[in-house]
């Protein structure tokens, strides 16, 4: 079931979810210098500036927002596909195309998403791409809650686009290293510091969803997810069959940025397949409309749903005594289903 999505562009493979309606994945839940009239000018990939200004982030984040509630609005994946890359364009996309299949007219009931008290953490690196992290309140969710959105980009010509998005309690959002102008500091992807390179999380976190260990913390997202697919796998007259993929390259690379504490808080991505398969003489559940929209063949003795999932992970210095990898916050989103 293995599939390379390694560079793909952020528009081959829309897919279903939207930030207000994750019940379809389960129930779970630079080098450039500023001219004066502030444009960007590249001079080079070896300078470490950073990736963009503060009045730079501020309108991405508002344009993200604008073409994102426009799309949700009218389930039109085009309104909003130069805004979305990587795991996010991949749920945000199947989730319009389920939408608009539903509702060829639009979204009957809008809710537009409206961000608040933005703060920007924004490091300094040299070379592309360049990406920066948006942590604010929403009008979704809990009040307390605080919505992390990676933008990325990975030239000057091209717009800042939103691949990694997290939703975390306010006290789990960490204290990112700084210095003295406010500038973050960006982890490299093979940085031996940390207790597991950020470039092989997604795969650490794949083996570890199938065989268990102690690389990563107890919590939702590692022994009670594991306990509840155990739960699920074998039911009577359905059994479960779960596959977990690493991601790692072109859009679904991992990015982090340092923590106060000498860690990290890193982005990455894993590809899921969930298979149920009833018993003789029994049927599969009827799944949801929205389900329904993005399955192809038909559904009789099987269903194979595949899901995208981007994770936020509190990755601790190496050798932290008594400390694994926590996994602060996970969405995914259904992209496909495949009946038999």
């Amino acid at each position: 079931m293995s599939r390379d999505r390694a560079g793909r562009s952020p528009r081959r493979l829309r897919s279903p979810n939207r930030l207000n309606q994750f019940a379809l994945a389960t129930g779970t839940v630079t080098v450039l210098s500023l001219t004066a009239s502030g444009c960007v000018v590249v001079h080079g990939e070896r300078e470490v500036v950073p990736a963009a200004t503060r009045a730079e982030a501020a309108r991405a984040l508002k344009d993200f927002t604008t073409a994102y509630n426009k799309a949700d609005k009218e389930y039109d994946s085009s309104q909003d596909a130069d805004r979305v890359a990587g795991p996010l364009a991949d749920i945000d996309g199947a989730k319009l195309k389920a939408g608009h299949k539903n509702n060829p007219g639009g979204n009957p009931a809008p809710s537009p998403l409206k961000f608040s008290d933005a703060k920007f953490v924004i490091p300094e690196k040299a070379g592309w791409p360049r990406w920066f992290v948006a942590d604010t309140a929403a009008n979704k969710g809990l009040p307390t809650s605080r919505w992390l959105l990676v933008f990325t980009r990975g030239s000057a010509d091209d717009v800042w686009q939103v691949s990694y998005l997290t939703v975390l309690a306010a006290d789990d959002v960490p204290t990112f290293k700084k210095d003295d102008a406010g500038w973050a500091e960006p982890v490299t992807a093979d940085d031996a510091a940390l207790a597991i390179q950020p470039e092989k999380l997604s795969r650490s976190y794949a083996t570890y969803l199938k065989a268990g260990g102690d690389t990563f913390a107890a919590g939702t997202h590692t022994s009670q997810w594991r306990a509840q697919r155990k739960k699920f796998a074998i039911k009577p007259g359905l059994a479960r069959q779960y596959i977990d993929e690493p991601l790692t390259s072109g859009d679904y690379a991992p990015v982090g940025l340092r923590t106060t504490d000498g860690g990290a808080l890193v982005f990455f991505t894993t590809h899921r397949y969930e298979k149920q398969t009833a018993a003789t003489g029994t049927e599969i559940p009827t799944p949801s409309a929205d389900v329904q929209a993005l399955t192809t063949g038909e559904i009789k003795q099987s269903l194979t749903l595949e899901f995208i999932s981007n994770q936020a992970a509190l990755d601790p210095p190496k050798n932290a005594a008594g400390k694994g990898v926590a996994i602060l916050g996970r969405i995914e989103g259904l992209t496909g289903a495949k009946g038999e």
